[in-house]
Parts: structure tokens; sequence; C-alpha cells
């Protein structure tokens, strides 16, 4: 462990000497998505000099309130409304241009600037309009075994870039940019001759080719060099996820994962800063569980108090709009979840949708052919587990206004207390509202 002194995310960091700092900081998702990492990077943005992706692609859909109005962002990092802020798109990210160009449009509307404060990295992996056929013949062919693909090409785009096929932004600078995208193309289409794929893709080619031109209009950077060099001056760099580490592709609910590292040592690969440059992981997880999609879900409640957190959290996908899974907090995997991340600090959001329940349950084991574990097994879809719960009283009361942690009822604070316990990793923040401002410090 390094020897400088970890700091409190509630202290403006530009307040501190940062000469012997530690400068990259990370928040991602500790459940399988959707726990509202958006608005949580954005709330931290103001004390940072930079917010970076790190990984994943256009099948992240993190949700802000600017100005009053909602907007979803899939490929620009959640800083980008604060001017003082560099976003950058790590060379981890695979980069859908079309994408890309319409939250340009959504995010200069608000009066942004992207050509001064977004940046890309040349080794970020483009997503060709093939990418998203093949991602579709893929997932169609699967049936009932599909995995519950966004389509966006993401997979196929991930798979090129670990078969060394796979082309980059940067190639987007070089005169022969049209023919490697030619070979790359047909290459494509043989896969998709045999998946027998006949839809006619030429109106997303002619999106894909206005889309670059923006693209290579923007800053265009060498994200390593650039990012080091940032930290060597001092500068504050925030680290954010897309997903979640519950889909991570290695230690995720596998096969139903998505196709890159998710968990804090994504930073490293993903923006090429090395492991002892970062300093504080926040996690952030709901109050309760939802995933969207196939795969395994313990704690799922397929009834009508399943369909009441779906209604009240408004739980429907912000990148596919499908509904949400929802169930009870799991703290088995939560704390599994803490433990691969190192998470030093826990941000609990959604706890206003849990106001109207009279019972709360949270599950602290599982139950395997009458073996009890608090270990997350490999692939757990295939085995008979029940979920092992331990029941707490609702508080019955709107806590969407409370600002002081004080003033939380005790059934909140004994929720929380217990689950700080179980972590052993302590919740510092509590979202009681979709508001920027509903950010409780315990």
């Amino acid at each position: 462990m390094h020897k400088y002194t970890l700091l409190n995310f509630a202290v403006p960091l530009h307040s501190q000497s940062i000469s012997k700092i530690i400068m990259v900081d990370v928040i991602l998702g500790l459940q399988w998505g959707d726990e509202g990492k958006g608005k949580i990077v954005d709330y931290f943005a103001p004390n940072y000099d930079i917010v970076a992706r790190f990984q994943g692609g256009p099948n992240a859909g993190h949700t802000l309130y600017v100005e009053g109005k909602k907007v979803v962002l899939h490929q620009i990092p959640s800083g980008i409304f604060h001017q003082q802020a560099q976003n950058i798109i790590g060379g981890g990210v695979v980069l859908d241009p079309v994408t890309l160009k319409r939250e340009c449009a959504i995010v200069e509307g608000f009066g942004i600037d992207v050509r001064k404060n977004l940046f890309i990295s040349q080794r970020a992996n483009l997503i060709l309009p093939t990418h998203r056929a093949l991602d579709k013949a893929s997932e169609l062919q699967k049936g009932e075994e599909k995995i519950g693909s966004t389509l966006k090409g993401i997979g196929p785009a991930y798979m090129d870039k670990t078969g060394r096929n796979a082309l980059h932004v940067g190639d987007l600078l070089q005169k022969n940019f049209t023919s490697q995208y030619i070979n790359l193309r047909m290459k494509h289409q043989r896969l998709l001759d045999n998946f027998d794929f006949k839809e006619d893709i030429s109106a997303w080619e002619e999106e894909f080719f206005e889309a670059i031109e923006l693209l290579r209009s923007l800053n265009i950077i060498n994200s390593e060099y650039y990012i080091n060099n940032k930290i060597s001056e001092g500068k504050k760099v925030l680290a954010e996820g897309a997903q979640a580490t519950m889909l991570d592709i290695d230690f995720g609910t596998y096969p139903f994962v998505t196709s890159s590292n998710t968990i804090s040592a994504g930073v490293c690969t993903g923006l090429g800063v090395a492991p002892q440059k970062i300093r504080q992981v926040l996690g952030v997880t709901k109050s309760y569980c939802t995933r969207v999609g196939s795969g395994p879900f313990p704690t799922e409640l397929d009834n009508t108090i399943g369909e009441e957190l779906r209604k009240i959290g408004s739980e429907y996908g912000a990148t596919t709009g499908r509904p949400r899974r929802c169930g009870w907090m799991d703290l088995v995997a939560l704390k599994y979840a803490c433990m691969i991340n190192g998470v030093t600090d826990i941000v609990m959001t959604k706890a206003d949708v849990l106001d109207k329940f009279g019972e709360l349950n949270v599950c602290t084991a599982y139950n395997i052919d009458g073996t009890e574990t608090q270990e997350v097994p490999i692939q757990m879809e295939r085995l008979p587990l029940q979920p092992v719960y331990k029941s707490f009283k609702g508080w019955n009361s709107d806590i969407s206004s409370i600002s002081n942690a004080n003033k939380l009822p005790n059934e909140t604070k004994n929720y929380i207390q217990f689950i700080n316990e179980y972590l052993g990793t302590p919740i510092k923040y509590v979202s009681n509202g979709a508001g920027r401002d509903q950010l409780i410090l315990l």
C-alpha cells in the first residue's frame, strides 16, 4: 500500500497540497449497471481537472439532469457539462462515431464547445456498421440462449481488438483509412454471409462516414501521454467506469457480461496509467438491485413487489428502454464487488425508492443444495441457488427532501449500518433523488 494519505471525496481536492498526492480517483458501478454513476460523476466533476472514460461503448447510458433537463450520455464522459474539466475518451473504449455525433449535438445545445474540452484517444477502437450487423446476427442466431446484447456492436468490436483486426480512431488520420475500412468490411461480410444476414446496412454506412468527418475535427490525442503528463503537473483525474462490476468480462456473471473489464483494474489498461497512481475507488450501488437483459439475478422479485420497485424507481434501461428486472439488495455480490475493486467508499443511490415499503430485505448468503455460502460462484445460473434474507422494518416516510444525515429516519440508519458492517466498506453518501444536489454526506 502506498504511503500517501487517503483523502475524503467530500473535500475539494484543489484545496489539498498536490505535490505528493496520487492523482487518479475512480467511480464505477458495483452491480449490473444503471446504479446512477452519471449523476455521481457529474456531482464530483467540479473537483477534477480531467474526467476520463476508460472502457465500454455506447451500450452504457449515464443519465444526468442539466438545467432541469434529462440527458443520457453513452460515449462522452459525464463531466462534459463542467467547463473547467477536460473530458477524455480513453483507449480502452470502443467508439461509435454515429452515437458520438448525436451526443455532441445534444451537448452543444447547452452551450458547451466539445472542440474545447473533449479529447479522444488515438487508441480507442472504432465501431463499424458491420460490427452492429454482426452483433444483431449473432444474437438472433442464439434464439432463447441470447445474452441480452444491446446490439450496439460492442462485442464484435472488442473481438476485432483481441483478434488484431481493429480500426482505431488514430487510423482516421491516415490517408489509407478508406482502404483499411473496406478490407475489414469484407472480412465482416463473409461472417455475415455465414449468418445468412440479409439486412441492408447501406444507410448505416452513410451515417458512419458523415460522423467520422466530425470525429476528425475533434481533439484526437495520444491520451496515455496526455494523462500522465497532466498527472505530473499535479492535475486531478477522475476515471469514469461504464456498465458495472458484475458485467466484467473476467469477474462478472459470465457469459451474461459485457466485453471489457469494468472493474478498477480496467483504469490502468484503459487509460494507460500505472496502478500506484490510483488513489480512491468510489463504488456506486442502488439501495436495491436491478438488471437489464438475460443472466442470473439471485434476488430478483418476479412479483408485485418487484413491479412496485420498477414503477417507483422508473426502472427502464437508459440505452435500450427495456424494463429492468428488480429485486432486493444482494450483499454477497456487493461484498465481492468491493473486494475485487478495492472500494474505499460507497454511494448508495435511489434510497428514496424504498420510502413506501413496510418491510425491506437484503440477501446475506446463498443457499446451494442446503449449504450456505457467502461467495459468488462461477456461472451461478447453473446452480439451484436460493437467497438467504435478513429483514428490516421500512421507514415509510419521504426522505427525498432531506439534506442532513442526522435527519434520516432511524430505520434508514439501521439499514445503512447493517450494510456497512456486512461489507466492511462504508457507505459515505446516500442519493435520495435524481437531482444533482440530492446527495447526503454521512
